[in-house]
Order: C-alpha cells, then structure tokens, then sequence
C-alpha cells in the first residue's frame, strides 16, 4: 500500500463507499483495504489519516528483524577458506562464482576484526597480517622525505633564471626490474650533462657517484631521496641541498 493509496481510500472513505468499493476502485482485494484500517487507523479516535498510516506502517518495517546474512553456514565458510590463506575478496569472489551463500568482503574483514578482538588469530591469514600502511604519496606519511630538507620555495631566485653555471638538477634513472640504475646531472644554464651508471639507488651509493661525476663542479643540486647525503662532502665536491626533486624516477 502506498502514501497515494491511503490518500484514496481517505477521500473515499469520507464520500461515504464501503470497504468493498474502495477495493474495487483501488483493485486490490477487500481484505487488504480491512487490514489497512484496521492496523493504521488512529488508535484512539478511530479515525484513518494518510500520513498518520504511512508512518505507522515505516515504524513496522524498522522494527521487523532483518535476514542474518552472517549465518553459522557463512561463518564456516569463511573460516575453512580463511584458514587456506584465502583473502576476504577472493572468499566473496569464489562464493559468488560457484553460487553460494556468502557475505561480501567488508562484512568478512569485521568478522575477522571481531575475532582478533576476542583473542582469535584468523587475522593472522590475512596478506598483511592486519597490519595498516599508508598508501604511497600520503601528505601526511613521511616514507621518503628527508630530514632538515631546504624547501623548493627557499632556493636562490638566480637559480630560476638560469644564467649561472654550476647549478645542477640530479635525477635517476631506474633499470628494468629495478637493477641499477643511471645518475644524471644536468648543468640547468648550460645543458651539460654529465651521466654515471650505479649499482643501486641507496644513498651513499649515489652520493659517491655523484661526488665523482661533480668532482670539478662548483654547483648546487636537487635533493632526491637518493641524493640526501651528498652534501656531506666538503672541497670541491661539496653540494647544497636546495632543490627538493619534484620528478618520478623513469623505468626503461
């Protein structure tokens, strides 16, 4: 029964028709419109109103008990396939494919919460044994930054123009597969570039590339995670780290 229904059998209702009229005019069966008076008429006068029906009515299907979808059938599923190093995607996913009964992976992982909660160990299945991480490129991680490192916004304004030699931007290029990689320094007034191959991206294998490459250059240079240390170097390999890299690594 809808809010429209109940406003005509209001209307009609006040224009005098019998139950079995309005059913006809509504085509609906005679027991219906009976029922509808008889559980959504105001319970001290008597009296039907539509809206006053139409919020009894919503009041009845919050308190009916929803399908547990959870069931103790469910719950074994979950748990023999947990306890096989299945994932709560690939638990909902292969449950859907072969047609059973299941819960979606959400409702998996707050099974497993709940578990851990009660002093179970199934989130010790779990691909990151319920451990959290923070996705990569976050504001508010601080994977990769580096310590006491001088802001972009802080370096010489001459550097932006371009016209003084030695101010260098460094950058690496990663090898495929993530094995080895090429430092590159490029001289941003001139163009030269000046180019090593190293073993690794760790720091100190970086810096002593780069203090060979800028041995006879007096230069300031960007300040990649990879290059955070090479303004250790004192004399002519000496480097100030001003230039907070803004560029991503580049696979071959």
């Amino acid at each position: 029964m809808t809010l429209e229904q109940r406003y005509q059998i209001s209307d009609l209702l006040g224009a005098g028709h019998s139950q079995g009229k309005i059913a006809d005019q509504l085509g609906v069966h005679k027991s219906t419109v009976s029922r509808e008076l008889a559980r959504n008429s105001d319970g001290r006068s008597g009296a039907y109103r539509p809206q006053l029906a139409q919020r009894k009515r919503d009041e009845r299907q919050k308190a009916k008990p929803k399908k547990k979808r959870f069931t103790a059938a469910v719950e074994a599923y979950v748990k023999d396939k947990l306890e096989k190093d299945f994932s709560p995607e690939q638990i909902a996913g292969e449950a859907r494919r072969q047609g059973i009964e299941c819960a979606c992976a959400e409702r998996i992982y707050q099974y497993v919460w709940a578990n851990k909660k009660s002093g179970g160990r199934l989130y010790r299945r779990l691909r990151n044994k319920g451990k959290k991480y923070a996705k990569r490129g976050s504001l508010k991680g601080k994977r990769g930054q580096i310590k006491g490192r001088v802001d972009i916004d802080q370096r010489p304004h001459i550097v932006e123009q371009k016209q003084r030699v030695g101010d260098v931007e460094m950058d690496l290029v990663i090898g495929k597969n993530h094995k080895g990689a090429l430092l590159t320094i490029n001289d941003r007034a001139t163009g030269m570039l000046k180019m090593g191959y190293v073993e690794s991206k760790e720091a100190a294998v970086v810096q002593a590339k780069a203090v060979e490459l800028l041995a006879d250059w007096n230069r300031t240079a960007d300040a990649g995670t990879s290059a955070h240390g090479h303004n250790r170097q004192r004399g002519a390999a000496r480097a100030e780290r001003s230039l907070p890299t803004t560029r991503k690594s580049r696979k071959n």
